[in-house]
């Protein structure tokens, strides 16, 4: 079994605006903010770096569970592949940072299916490892770096921002449960969103470093093949993973579900027919990639829309393409 036990979400002091965003692209702010979601979203600061981040909402989540550092034994790092520094690993600097002295662990990308899919990899590493009891999950995110505002067919990622969060899985609850997960992967859309340069296919050079930024590979053909898979996806991850859980849609509480355009949140709500209010729409955080679920779950605790007896969804979809969803409930005692 794993109880999630402790949310920690850190969040850079610096914001742009929707106003900003219209002037870097062009758009009309009633276009950014109505058609695009995004009312404003954190931004890095000084030393706000994906890993430096990550550890701050992990040293919060440890609080928040009232675990230690100490008392971690393994280290899931979720956190993005660009990062502080390349070809680096940062569950080691994650675990010295909060001071898991004798954890061991590793990174996980699966871009933003990388929460759900560390939940599955807890799933299993408490089912087959009897001495593992603390699990710490976290990850820091600042892909809005990598954004040209000026280029219309990264649209859609215009909201990427800046932040980090955390989750403390446990073996014993009381708390809130993970019953069952579901991934899924469209291997035609491997190569749909990319960073053009930089790897070993085109290693970065003074005359292309300026095209180190996200690039849509294919935009028609993208379009297209979302347009027929994307929504089907998520349904199939979310519906998939309640039925594991012996539930259905309706007997959903909350749903946590990523930063997208509201006209697809609202495709998302309606056709597993849960009202608007079961779910917060990130419009004043932009999109934290992966952390999403985490920030929703924390946004929700706090305005108390989740307690005890709730059952929780989780929901992400990311480039790649991958879809991931993950059902919990919120126990009022152990096994209740």
């Amino acid at each position: 079994m794993a109880y999630l036990s402790g949310l920690g979400v850190y969040l850079p002091v610096p914001r742009m605006t929707s106003g900003e965003i219209a002037l870097r692209s062009g758009l009309p702010e009633w276009v950014v903010r109505e058609k695009l979601g995004i009312h404003q979203k954190p931004v890095p600061g000084p030393g706000d770096d994906p890993a430096k981040m990550a550890a701050k909402a992990a040293a919060e989540a440890l609080k928040d569970a009232g675990v230690s550092g100490a008392e971690v034994d393994v280290v899931l790092s979720i956190v993005e592949e660009y990062k502080d520094y390349p070809v680096w690993t940062s569950a080691p600097y994650i675990a010295l940072e909060v001071f898991a002295d004798r954890a061991w662990g590793f990174d996980i990308n699966q871009k933003c299916a990388s929460f759900i899919t560390a939940l599955t990899v807890a799933q299993g590493l408490f089912a087959a490892r009897p001495e593992v009891e603390v699990i710490l999950v976290a990850g820091g995110y600042r892909n809005g770096d990598l954004i040209d505002y000026t280029d219309e067919n990264v649209r859609f990622m215009y909201d990427l921002a800046a932040g980090g969060g955390a989750a403390v899985l446990t073996r014993e609850g009381p708390g809130i449960k993970l019953l069952s997960t579901r991934l899924k992967t469209d291997a035609v859309l491997a190569q749909s969103v990319l960073v053009p340069v930089g790897g070993t296919a085109a290693p970065v050079t003074p005359e292309n470093a300026g095209q180190f930024k996200l690039r849509v590979t294919n935009p028609e053909g993208m379009k297209t093949r979302l347009e027929a898979v994307s929504l089907p996806g998520f349904f199939e991850v979310i519906q998939g993973s309640l039925h594991d859980a012996g539930y259905t849609a309706a007997d959903l509480d909350y749903l946590a579900l990523l930063h997208m355009k509201p006209s697809a949140h609202r495709a998302v709500l309606e056709g597993l027919g849960i009202a608007e209010d079961q779910c917060i729409y990130l419009a004043e955080y932009g999109h934290l990639g992966q952390l999403d679920p985490i920030l929703s779950l924390k946004l929700a605790r706090d305005a108390g829309k989740i307690g005890p007896g709730s059952l929780i969804g989780l929901a992400a979809a990311g480039v790649g393409y991958h879809w991931g969803a993950a059902v919990l409930r919120w126990e009022r005692e152990r096994g209740t």
